[in-house]
């Protein structure tokens, strides 16, 4: 599993000083993005090698709200991996307590006409090696 850590500031706030929805969108991609960097195929990289990942769904569960201030930690595991996606299963955290659960289904894109094409077969294998196993 990766992990990242997020302060939130004034900006990712609404009046009332609870983290705005939207921003928790921005806080996953942050995260699996990192996470493709840390393997070496970070977005450029990516893009260089003709393909781009684009969110196609995702299922947020928002359990307790985010405040300004909070030090947040933001996970990205992949739990399955298709031969043109890749689905993350995503928490962010305050400390132990989980705020948002996600479900973030990628698919895989020609960087040139964003058509759906295959992932390439080492990266493929590399993305299957690092597949979450089922939980006991």
């Amino acid at each position: 599993m990766f992990s990242i850590p997020i302060r939130v500031y004034w900006e990712d706030t609404d009046a009332g000083g609870v983290v705005y929805h939207a921003r928790y969108v921005a806080f996953l991609e942050r995260a699996r993005s990192d996470a493709l960097r840390a393997m070496g195929r970070g977005q450029q990289a990516l893009q260089q090698a003709g393909l781009v990942f684009a969110v196609h769904s995702m299922r947020l569960d928002f359990l307790r709200p985010a405040r300004l201030d909070d030090l947040l930690e933001v996970t990205a595991e992949i739990s399955r991996v298709g031969r043109a996606s890749v689905v993350f299963a995503q928490r962010i955290l305050r400390g132990d307590e989980v705020l948002l659960a996600a479900e973030v289904k990628v698919a895989s894109l020609r960087a040139a006409d964003f058509r759906p094409c295959p992932i390439e077969e080492t990266l493929y294998q590399e993305l299957q090696r690092l597949q979450a196993g089922p939980t006991p």
